[in-house]
Parts: C-alpha cells; structure tokens; sequence
C-alpha cells in the first residue's frame, strides 16, 4: 500500500528533523522543503503528485507560510494544510483558517497532538472526497477517474469505455457478479454528453415477474387490480438520460419482446394506455451470464441480443487483475475509516500478499466486505492476519504468524536509550552472520552517529533475513517506504538469497 506522504516545510533544521522522526514514527513518509518557495516548487514538480498533507511553518524567510499556504491551495485545493507557529496569536490563526488551513499548533508539540492533528486532517479529507463521490454518483456526472486501479486489465475497460462513452448506440457490460459493472455504466454516462442527466438503475432479476412490465414501462390509474394511480415507467424516469439494465438476461421472454421494441422504435407503452409515449434513452445493459449460450439454449431472444450487443464491454474478475487489489484495500481502509471513525493506516505487507493470492469468487464486493470487517475487528494500526478470521488457513499456509500483532512502544515524547548496566563497546550481533557486531562506540570510546549506527543496523537485518524486505521492515519496525528510502539514503543494495 502507499502511505500517506507528508511535506514538512520549515526553516528550522532541529522542527524539521522532530517533525520529521514523529510522522516517520506514525509510518508516515515525509518529503522536507526548508523554505516557501522550495515548497511550492515541490509541490509543483513530480513529487508534489504524492503529498497528502502540509506541515508548514507560519514564519519563515523570504515567502513566508501564510503567502506559501495560499499559493498552494491556488494549486492543490484537496490538500490539508496543518499550521505550524511559535506564537499562537488569534488573529493569525483565524487568517490561516480563512486561507485553508484545516488545523494549527503552536511549537513546541507533543508528538501525540501531532499525530492526532495528521490523523484528523488525512480522515476529513477521505470523508470529503467520498462525500464529494456520492454527490457525482447521484448527479450522473462521475467518471473514469473514480474507477480504482491501474492494472493493465482495468485500462483497457477504460479505453473501450471512452470510446463508447463517445457514442449513442447500446452497450452491454458483461462480467462475473460483483465486478464492478454499475461503476462502469456510471463511468461511461459521466464521460458522454449524457453527464447530469438522469442515471435509472434497474435490477431485472429483483423484479416480481407480474410487475416487471408496470416498473419498466409504467401503466395509467385503473389498468389494473390495484392501480390507483398513474405509474411512470423507469424507461420514462430516465428520459434524456440513461437506463442501466442490470442482469438483463433475467428478462421474462414477453417482456423481452416489449424491450426490443423500445431499442427499435423509442417509444414505450404504458399499461392501460391508448397511445405510445416517446422516449430519448441510452440503454447500457449488464449481465453476469453468457447471452450467447442463452440464445442458443432458447431463453433469450436472438434480435434482442443483436440490438443489446452493439458495443460489448467486459470486465475482468478481480483475480485477473491483482495489480488492483492495493489500491482497493487503501481505498477502502480510507472510506471506512472516516465512517466508522476509526485510525486504521494500512495493511501489513505479508498480509497484503496473502490477499493478493486470493480466488475473490465475490470479486470486488466480497473484498470491499473483507475489508470493512477487518477495519471493524483491527486492534493495531496496520490490519494483521488475525483481522481477517475467515482467511486464517491461508495465513497459515503462507506461514504468516496468526498471533497478535506488534504495535509501536508507546510514544511519551522523547527517544531514550538506556542502559541496565555500564555500556559495552559493541552489542553483540547473530554470529550467523557475516557482522560479528553492530559497534555502538568508535575507536576512540565515542559514541558514533545515530546515522551510521543505523546504516549497519539496516544492513545486519537485510542480511539477517535474506532480503526479504516486509521481513525486514517489520522487524525494525518500519514501513517498507521508509525503508527503501534509508536504503537509498545510505546508499545501500539488496541481495536476495539464491
């Protein structure tokens, strides 16, 4: 999963290390700019695509932070700007909040205010863009861009979809249940000159067979036992927009007649009417069955397939495209998150690996669920085997542990290393391998940096487990992109064990 990255912007080299070993702490990613314009620089280059949130210190030289935070939110309006300054004036506060700022705390922090602070920021954001999502939902204007994923399968949906999106004949969307077909169809709307028209949704196989001419295509008052008012049919809901028919293969044949005749002339005919009623409608059909084999079988009509057909889309299982499943699990970690107000900020590598190696007969519903239950269930920051109960012989076979997972010792404020008895010149490593030690003190009888202590440290792990880097960020207690980047930093290579 990708973490939440941070950007720290702060004059003060020492602000900037302690905000930095806090969030780091938190497993947050940090990304550092030591001046305003260094920020907005940033922020508008390729790693400005990454930032999820701003630390940024209220004075500074040359741009100062109030200037920095407006251009910023010129730019990246989504981003969450958490305010840093030493003197908690009201009148600078209230001007920061007024230019965007969604929190603010006078220096010097505990790191629990901080992280606090970072959670309920980063949480405001998801619930505002699932917020804003379900506002594009119901206005028929959502788009290609809300679709999760970036497989090579998941693109090629997308282009086929903008290419019909592009047009006015029928499509019909096939796939196993729980694919994903309605997202698609909405997906398609948002991106035609249909966009903020009517969106109808329609489950065919959810329909009492004697009702599904009067829900389809409406009848007058009195047309029938019971009728005791005029009906409009969902073909006439979504005049001027689209109807998605869903598992249209569970048509009866008489209404599959009636259906073929709306594709044909555009038209409907309410029940008890005398007279047809004209309708401009997109029609986008969706079904989990094999219409072809239907035709053949004699339990869907032939011409009716033909016209429903016109542009096919399929949507692969979710096991075909894996390459997903991260970006769904984060999504959906975020989205229930923010409902059930709850801290959860991610999903333990081998975890994630195991999950990745899952059938998902279900697909992405069933993963949505699994999901949810285990943010519901989650004790710790990061979802562990033991959150996911139904999945725990598959745990076991991969051979992740099933017991309770490690959490962080807790935080007081400060780092401290202590010593039950006089410090040793070195503290003694695994003589299995190639390190004897991991030197605490140099030559010299000093101390050595926390830097180089931690190069040899990162280095006697990687040994130790043979590369295997979720085995050895757990171990230090990291997440993996902190991980790679001290590698990076201290310039180190993995070798993987033959």
């Amino acid at each position: 999963m990708t973490a939440k990255t941070i950007l720290i912007v702060d004059d003060d080299p020492t602000q900037r290390r302690l905000m930095r070993a806090v969030c780091e702490k938190a497993g947050y990613p940090v990304l550092q700019a030591e001046s305003g314009e260094g920020a907005i620089s940033l922020l508008q280059g390729e790693q400005g695509q990454d930032v999820s949130l701003i630390m940024l210190d209220l004075r500074m030289p040359g741009l100062g932070g109030m200037e920095t935070l407006k251009r910023a939110k010129a730019f990246r309006e989504d981003v969450p700007v958490i305010v840093l300054t030493a003197q908690g004036g009201i009148d600078t506060v209230v001007e920061a909040m007024q230019n965007g700022a969604s929190d603010f705390f006078v220096k010097p922090a505990s790191p629990e205010r901080v992280i606090v602070s970072i959670n309920n920021a980063l949480n405001l954001t998801t619930l505002k863009g699932e917020v804003s999502r379900l506002k594009r939902k119901r206005d028929g204007a959502m788009g290609f861009k809300d679709l999760i994923g970036q497989s090579s399968a998941l693109r090629n949906v997308v282009r086929i979809g903008e290419r019909a999106a592009a047009s006015h004949i029928p499509i019909l969307i096939t796939g196993e249940s729980g694919v994903g077909k309605e997202m698609i169809a909405r997906a398609i709307q948002g991106s035609s000159d249909r966009a903020g028209r009517p969106f109808v949704t329609v489950n065919c196989g959810a329909i009492p067979e004697n009702l599904v001419e009067s829900i389809l295509f409406g009848h007058e008052k009195g047309a029938f036992t019971g009728a005791h008012q005029k009906h409009v049919g969902k073909f006439q809901e979504a005049d001027g927009g689209t109807i998605f028919l869903d598992e249209v293969g569970e048509l009866p044949a008489d209404m599959q007649v009636k259906l073929l005749r709306v594709l044909q002339e555009g038209d409907v005919d309410p029940v008890g009417s005398k007279r047809h009623v004209k309708v401009d409608v997109r029609v986008i059909s969706a079904t989990n069955r094999n219409l072809a084999e239907e035709v053949k079988s004699g339990r869907f009509r032939e011409d009716l397939y033909y016209r429903l057909n016109v542009f096919p889309v399929h949507v692969p299982p979710l096991r075909e495209r894996i390459d997903d499943i991260p970006a769904l699990v984060e999504h959906f970690i975020q989205r229930y998150n923010a409902e059930e107000r709850r801290d959860v900020r991610g999903v333990q590598h081998e975890v994630l690996e195991v999950l990745m190696r899952q059938p998902w007969p279900g697909n992405i519903r069933q993963l949505e669920n699994t999901i949810f239950r285990a943010v519901v269930l989650a004790e710790s920051p990061y979802l562990s085997a033991r959150d996911f109960p139904f999945l725990a012989a598959e745990f076991e076979a991969a051979g992740v542990d099933l017991g309770p997972p490690i959490l962080d010792a807790p935080d007081n404020g400060a780092s401290m290393v202590a010593f039950s008895a006089p410090p040793q010149r070195s503290l003694a490593g695994n003589s299995s391998t190639p390190f004897e030690n991991v030197d605490v003190f140099d030559r010299d009888g000093h101390l050595r940096t926390l830097e180089a202590i931690e190069r040899d440290l990162i280095k006697l792990a990687i040994d130790t487990y043979d590369g295997r880097m979720s085995e050895v960020a757990r171990r230090l207690g990291m997440g993996r992109s902190t991980l790679y980047r001290k590698l990076r930093d201290h310039g180190l290579e993995v070798r993987r064990a033959s």
